[in-house]
């Protein structure tokens, strides 16, 4: 009788009601912890009252940085929104309707709240963690998307291969530390990932599965790193073979094309989010311990409005007319 009951309320058309429910007991139960001064970091209390390392002056009080905290509100309320939308909508592509892949969309985009939250808000080693795993978790899925549009991978494989790369980052981010013990930065590998496979998919050609590996030092050079840099240091950027990593498992033409311009706004976010994201550290002019306007909350807010952007790039696609 349990089970069934169970059944019947584990449904994915609940999607949104079971993540609403989620997520506010997440809000409560991390806010009576922190009032309470159970779950922040120890060693804080000696910056108490010292700019944290985004920007933002370490509080006693609920959270460490209270704005920073917060601020990651936004993806939980663009995440809410995404699962809100797609419920009781008609399918009219694999990024429409309530599936496997919109519901892991969605729901990794509310997850970006919570990591984020217990990195600010507690300034621990296991907030970090969180805040870090968040970001794989998100970052990885439209470059396997991409993959599997251009492969003979089922969705039950996307899903796979998902939750195998999510796996094996939390354990070793756990055990090692950001580099993983080998030196690789899987949210900066995985942004490359993602360009290269969006070129590949819109110019997508036996000899493209190639070239398409080179757009990943084009990436390199939009974030500060020029190649004379990667092979000078090529033992610390031994990780560009990865670029090569789309192109190789894209062994067919996606029957579809998209709206590029969603795309572009999304990356205008994100890039505008970046920008600010830099200014937002103690050693910045701009920055103000004190102020009520953080440069690092603003990054959660627009990286927040790019995840939208990028839902409604992928809900763009159409198949081509035979």
């Amino acid at each position: 009788m349990l089970i069934k009951q169970m059944n019947k309320i584990f449904i994915k058309e609940n999607t949104f009601n079971i993540t609403l429910f989620v997520s506010i007991v997440f809000l409560i139960t991390f806010s009576l912890l922190s009032y309470f001064q159970l779950i922040q970091s120890i060693d804080a209390i000696g910056l108490i009252g010292e700019a944290s390392r985004w920007c933002e002056r370490v509080s006693g009080g609920i959270f460490r940085e209270p704005i920073n905290t917060l601020s990651n509100l936004g993806f939980m309320g663009v995440g809410l929104y995404i699962l809100y939308r797609l419920t009781n909508e008609a399918s009219f592509n694999e990024f429409s309707g309530l599936n496997k892949i919109t519901i892991l969309y969605g729901v990794t985009v509310v997850y970006l709240g919570p990591g984020s939250m217990m990195m600010h808000g507690t300034n621990t080693e296991w907030g970090g963690w969180a805040d870090n795993l968040s970001m794989v978790m998100y970052i990885s899925i439209p470059w396997l998307y991409n993959t599997y549009k251009m492969s003979n991978w089922s969705v039950n494989t996307l899903l796979k291969v998902y939750f195998s790369i999510i796996l094996i980052y939390a354990i070793m981010r756990g055990m090692f530390g950001d580099g993983m013990g080998i030196g690789l930065n899987l949210f900066g590998v995985s942004i490359g990932l993602w360009v290269i496979s969006e070129f590949l998919y819109k110019y997508w050609s036996p000899h493209m599965r190639f070239i398409s590996g080179f757009v990943g030092f084009l990436v390199l050079m939009l974030f500060g790193t020029f190649p004379m840099e990667v092979f000078e240091n090529i033992n610390d950027y031994w990780w560009i073979i990865f670029f090569w990593l789309p192109g190789l498992l894209a062994n067919k033409n996606p029957e579809g094309y998209r709206t590029y311009r969603w795309y572009f706004a999304g990356m205008i976010a994100y890039m505008s989010a970046f920008a600010i994201w830099l200014t937002g550290v103690p050693d910045s002019e701009t920055c103000n311990p004190d102020g009520l306007v953080q440069a690092h909350g603003i990054w959660h807010l627009l990286t927040a409005l790019s995840t939208i952007l990028f839902f409604y790039h992928y809900r763009s696609e159409k198949l081509f007319q035979n």
